[in-house]
């Protein structure tokens, strides 16, 4: 039986590329960076997190939220192949129980924060809004997208940034949790506008305030599907 089955659905994909160097102490032990064209990412990201059963049971209260998190890439080589997946830095929900089962049993980073979302579906367009709320302040991820969707192309970035279907987390120097995610391939809603605002310093620290001066490489709208997140195993060096 899977650890959990939900679906992630509408996950606006904000893009930045990077220098490697500021993830060094964050790559799991057995993992290295992986990168699309030479390019080092970082993705924020804010999706619905719907319909969730953690090992078949519903949970009242915690099956329907919205989580916005920060992540980036990497791959693992094992029997032959390469594993392709990402790392959390931080991930934001506004359910305390939610928080506490993921950071305890995966070692995860998540924060309990005021959240909200917003979906319109307009005559020709569509615009996804998740805020939460740091400070006193609401941050806000906030795309317009053509109604109808498109397929996302094999080998290009959004593929890369979509296609990663393992979780990793750092324990240790020595250690790591290795967890997989399943779900189909994604379709995914042309952007046409991005209008977010995020104060990176008051969310994500010092070491990300940078980001406040960079472009976004690409901004994607993937729809999203049925997941499944399987029960975690360790990785010893």
């Amino acid at each position: 039986m899977s650890f959990l089955k939900a679906e992630w659905n509408n996950l606006a994909m904000i893009n930045y590329e990077v220098n490697p160097e500021i993830l060094q102490k964050y790559v799991p032990a057995g993992t290295e960076i992986d990168f699309w064209n030479g390019k080092c990412y970082v993705s924020f990201i804010g999706f619905l997190f719907e319909n969730v059963r953690v090992l078949g049971m519903k949970i009242p209260f915690h099956s329907d939220f919205e989580e916005v998190n920060l992540r980036f890439y990497v791959r693992r080589f094992e029997n032959g192949v390469w594993k392709r997946g990402a790392v959390f830095i931080s991930e934001i929900v506004p359910k305390y129980a939610i928080s506490f089962v993921a950071n305890t049993f995966y070692n995860e980073h998540y924060r309990t924060l005021p959240m909200k979302h917003m979906l319109k579906v307009n005559e020709n367009s569509r615009e996804f809004i998740y805020q939460w709320k740091v400070n006193n302040n609401w941050n806000t991820i906030q795309v317009a997208t053509q109604k109808n969707p498109i397929a996302i192309e094999p080998d290009s970035e959004a593929e890369f940034i979509t296609e990663h279907y393992f979780g990793y987390t750092k324990i240790n120097e020595n250690e790591t949790f290795e967890y997989q995610v399943t779900h189909p391939r994604w379709q995914q809603y042309e952007v046409t506008r991005n209008e977010s605002v995020i104060d990176f310093e008051s969310v994500y620290g010092k070491e990300f305030a940078f980001i406040k001066d960079l472009k976004p490489t690409s901004v994607f709208l993937a729809i999203g599907s049925k997941i499944t997140i399987e029960d975690k195993r360790k990785i010893k060096l």
